[in-house]
């Protein structure tokens, strides 16, 4: 890193304390399953519940049951629709303002939980709302850390979408602390206390705006001394283009020089596009099927185990336990996405040739893939050798330019038309025609010359 950067000791503490914000605090509401047990046990919604005429029956107590699905439904609701919102107030107005919005949501929630009674049982509403906005937030401007690490950048990225996941363990810890004697009052005022946290690594860990991507040398982000500028554009437009590695590519290509605008796609286009309205199908019937299993596990597992409380704590607790799985296992998506990414290295047209020049020897590693074999001998293509950089392609005399050989042919070689063979522009001897005698006649266009007898 470059004098005057961010160092690796500080870019590293803001990965593992990103790491435990999202494991922590950001996707909580999907433990709802461990937070229903103790809500019921404290008598929230115990109102709605119908004594049962039996003494062996259950009490009817189904509308108690789609009370706590309601609650949850509006909060998972608000968790996916308010994600566009979100994103443009971050993109809008930068990572600390995106932050301190989330911080406010968060902690009004946890506090509307503390506070809550089961006479103020209607509370739980809103608060499971602004825990589930606050923490799509919190994660929403932590996915950028993962410019700060270049070729790790996709790990990092589904490293704390796992850790999101995860998250929904500390409705687990809810539960058991709760079993053990602490007051659920007790645990989320604690929850609320640690906003000073969010708000100190906002401070000192988070950019004011956002990570570039790809990163300059020489960036840094937090609190630092006045005067300093802020501005990565400049060393962008200057910085050579063999400096940039094939995970600092940009996704996109940049206009060259003294042409016009690249055409762009709108926003409205791709809002339109098929491939984005499938994708958001897909995406909602995943959610709707992963969700409808959450806010249904509860009264599920309650009318499987007959009542038996400690049956039902059981398997819920063995439930939370496998959640913890997901930052186990989103790391290996990002470690395949990378690897994929590192293997598409774009390579500058006529650099290197796809077949080796006759008389040449392929260097070790290099693999010509059969299909560009097989395109090249149905082309009717070869290699010419004459020095060049990259094999010319070959035409029959007789036969037309061809453009089937992009793989084969360099910047600027062409073929000549019935003639025979050119070399190309930038420099190389001119091949003769295969079919030109010594005396300049011309024979047959599949016949070989004849051969001439010594005297």
């Amino acid at each position: 890193m470059a004098q005057g950067g961010a160092g690796i000791a500080k870019r590293l503490g803001t990965l593992l304390s990103g790491l435990l914000e999202c494991g922590g605090f950001c996707g909580i509401i999907f433990g709802w399953a461990s937070l229903v047990f103790v809500l019921k046990d404290l008598g929230y919604f115990q109102e709605l519940c119908q004594p049962s005429a039996n003494l062996t029956d259950l009490p009817g107590c189904s509308r108690q049951d789609e009370e706590f699905s309601l609650v949850f439904t509006i909060g998972s609701f608000m968790n996916n629709f308010m994600t566009f919102p979100t994103g443009f107030i971050f993109d809008r107005f930068g990572t600390t303002v995106a932050r301190l919005v989330a911080i406010s949501l968060y902690t009004g929630g946890t506090l509307l939980v503390a506070f809550s009674t089961p006479a103020l049982a209607v509370l739980l509403f809103p608060a499971m709302s602004m825990l589930s906005v606050g923490g799509m937030l919190l994660i929403l401007t932590n996915t950028q850390v993962g410019n700060l690490f270049g070729k790790y950048r996709s790990i990092i990225i589904t490293l704390y979408n796992g850790a999101f996941d995860s998250s929904s363990a500390i409705f687990l810890i809810v539960k058991v602390l709760y079993e053990r004697g602490l007051s659920l009052r007790t645990m989320f005022l604690f929850m609320a206390a640690c906003s000073a946290w969010h708000l100190l690594r906002t401070l000192f860990l988070m950019p004011r705006s956002r990570i570039p991507y790809p990163l300059p040398p020489a960036y840094n982000y937090g609190l630092r001394c006045p005067g300093r500028s802020q501005s990565y554009r400049t060393y962008e437009e200057k910085r050579p283009p063999e400096e940039t590695g094939p995970e600092e590519t940009p996704l996109e290509p940049s206009a060259p020089t003294g042409a016009g605008d690249v055409p762009t796609v709108s926003f409205r286009a791709c809002v339109c596009s098929a491939l984005f309205a499938w994708h958001v199908v897909w995406l909602s019937v995943m959610q709707l099927r992963h969700y409808l299993f959450i806010g249904t596990l509860n009264p599920l597992l309650q009318h499987l185990a007959r009542g038996d409380t400690r049956l039902v704590s059981t398997y819920t607790n063995a439930f939370a336990v496998t959640q913890l799985c997901g930052v186990l296992c989103a790391p290996w998506n990002g470690f395949i996405l990378d690897r994929h990414k590192r293997g598409k290295t774009p390579r500058p047209e006529g650099a290197e040739p796809l077949l080796p020049l006759r008389g040449q020897r392929r260097l070790p590693g290099h693999r010509v893939p059969p299909t560009a074999l097989w395109e090249a001998v149905r082309a009717g293509h070869g290699a010419v050798g004459a020095g060049g950089p990259a094999a010319v392609p070959l035409c029959h005399p007789g036969a037309r330019a061809t453009r089937r050989g992009p793989l084969l042919r360099e910047r600027g070689a062409d073929c000549r038309g019935a003639g025979g063979l050119r070399q190309s522009r930038g420099g190389g001897p001119q091949v003769p025609p295969a079919s030109q005698g010594s005396g300049g006649g011309r024979h047959p266009p599949h016949s070989p010359p004849q051969r001439r007898e010594p005297h």
